[in-house]
């Protein structure tokens, strides 16, 4: 099956509700950014979604720059096309990298169903899922700061000394608690109230002398991730000017001013 040229941007419109390309948008929301930690729907990096004969479904992604890592581009195309292909009425499926500078390997990897060694041969140095499980982790680092900060703000009586006895029970009903538990899940990390929250790659407590250096550690974990992701929506941006449309507002983390204030204190 020859394959479709890129499209040529165009004004982005709501589907109709309750059609399979609305339905097809939805399970993109599930496909996440490797390292920034977001979907790429919200990212903007959806380009297009359409519909053809027999149910098919061709969708065409783009990137900040056409130098981003060839890695995360295939963690996410292959991550949009299985999303899409679970979906129950969907005919077959195609995705599109567009404008990259591995496009057309990485294209043809995705339509021969080629994996990931095999789309990349020895340039492959690590398999997809030990990939996906470094970025899991530091997805999990940077959640994990994020509640255990929001609630040392919430309660001023609270220093990092108590934080070796906060355990998920005590974190608020909040989307940043949410988020952990998620990211929690990813891992096979306990999700029970009773699991204390700051703990490692294992799930394993830290000792309380810690504390402060593993929490400073995380903390830079997460200044980084929404460093990157505020840099990245804007380099989108300017390259695809209608992209802006398709942005959502990122739901955690600081706004840029604020990363400054905390990497140097």
């Amino acid at each position: 099956m020859p394959t479709p040229p890129p499209r040529e941007p165009d004004t982005p419109t709501r589907p109709p509700a309750g059609t399979l390309e609305q339905r097809a948008r939805q399970a993109l929301d599930a496909v996440f950014d490797p390292e920034l930690d977001e979907p790429i729907t919200d990212l903007g990096f959806v380009r297009s979604v359409e519909t053809g004969p027999d149910r098919a479904l061709i969708v065409h992604l783009r990137l900040p720059t056409s130098f981003c890592a060839p890695n995360f581009a295939y963690l996410m195309a292959i991550d949009a096309k299985d999303a899409l292909a679970a979906l129950p009425e969907a005919g077959p499926v195609t995705v599109l990298l567009d404008d990259h500078h591995d496009s057309d390997l990485i294209n043809r990897g995705l339509a021969a169903d080629a994996g990931y060694r095999g789309t990349f041969g020895a340039e492959a140095e690590e398999g997809l899922d030990e990939l996906r499980l470094v970025f899991r982790r530091k997805a999990h680092t940077a959640a994990m700061e994020r509640a255990l900060t929001a609630l040392l703000r919430s309660d001023p009586a609270l220093t990092e000394d108590h934080l070796h006895h906060v355990v998920l029970g005590d974190l608020p009903d909040t989307a940043a608690t949410r988020a952990l538990l998620r990211r929690r899940e990813a891992l096979g990390l306990g999700t029970t109230p009773a699991e204390p929250v700051l703990v490692d790659d294992d799930g394993h407590p830290f000792h309380p002398d810690e504390i402060p250096l593993r929490l400073r550690y995380a903390r830079a974990v997460r200044v980084s991730i929404d460093g990157n992701a505020h840099f990245c929506r804007g380099l989108l941006r300017t390259r695809y000017p209608e992209s802006a449309t398709d942005q959502s507002p990122r739901a955690t983390g600081p706004r840029p001013a604020d990363l400054v204030k905390e990497e140097t204190s």
